[in-house]
């Protein structure tokens, strides 16, 4: 029986800065597949090749990948400034409305960094610009320096809310994770519910509250060796007991259709 499917989020990139494409981590495909037991399917998020209702009838999941281009500050009632950094509009346009679509109907997805942020922004939280530029933060952002291991490697804690959903999931109160953001939450959105912190309370693992499917997002990459990382694993494998769920509760409305 074929996989459910998986649509992972792609990114608008420049191929020597003239050829443009649409591109996602070969990490994120490997996560997906070989953790999560499903079929990756890379998106190029923008609405004038695809549409929000398309997708959602086409995949039974979503990830919600990392970016370079940062959410645009509108898009949480702010104007927008050089310290925000690039933008990805079609994107956007894509993705805000996607997740709260999800939202509604129950449909499982996993937000990651820049997807983290996004879950954040549409249902209806702030961002800051740059942490680090925050009394008592930490610098967030990836070391611009070193090997792809040293990149991604774990730099520090993320406490979790005692008996939440992360804390049950991942049986212990806290965990070690990397870091490769320079944007996070400031103001969290009414449902947007904040589940993890760093060390300096940087919010870190969120979910949607009273939302009908799995919501669980994390400012962290734990797609980097997702399938040997005891943090990693248990995150993208209950997100494929999700999705299987979700494709194995429509089949019989497809099989009818």
């Amino acid at each position: 029986m074929a996989r459910p499917i998986v649509g992972i989020i792609g990114n608008q990139y420049l191929i020597n800065d003239q050829y443009p494409a649409h591109a996602g981590g070969t990490m994120n495909s490997e996560a997906i597949s070989l953790v999560s037991g499903c079929m990756p399917l890379l998106i190029p998020a923008d609405p004038r090749f695809l549409t929000v209702a398309e997708l959602l009838e086409t995949c039974d999941g979503f990830l919600l990948t990392g970016g370079r281009p940062n959410v645009h500050p509108e898009e949480y009632g702010e104007a927008a400034t050089e310290a925000h950094g690039a933008f990805d509009r079609a994107r956007d346009a894509i993705a805000l409305p996607l997740v709260r679509a999800c939202v509604e109907r129950g449909q499982p997805f996993l937000g990651i960094c820049r997807g983290y942020q996004e879950v954040a922004v549409a249902m209806g939280s702030t961002l800051h610009p740059e942490i680090r530029d925050l009394p008592g933060r930490m610098n967030h952002r990836m070391p611009p320096d070193g090997t792809i291991e040293e990149k991604f490697a774990l730099r520090h804690k993320v406490r979790f809310a005692e008996g939440g959903v992360f804390h049950r999931l991942m049986g212990a109160p806290e965990v070690m994770t990397n870091t490769l953001h320079g944007q996070g939450v400031m103001q969290a959105g009414k449902r947007f519910v904040i589940d993890g912190w760093a060390p300096d309370d940087t919010p870190e693992a969120a979910y949607i509250q009273d939302a009908p499917g799995f919501t669980l997002s994390v400012q962290w990459h734990p797609e980097w060796d997702a399938a040997n990382d005891p943090v990693s694993r248990p995150l993208f494998s209950a997100f494929g007991d999700a999705v299987r769920a979700w494709s194995e509760a429509r089949r019989p409305l497809r099989a009818s259709a």
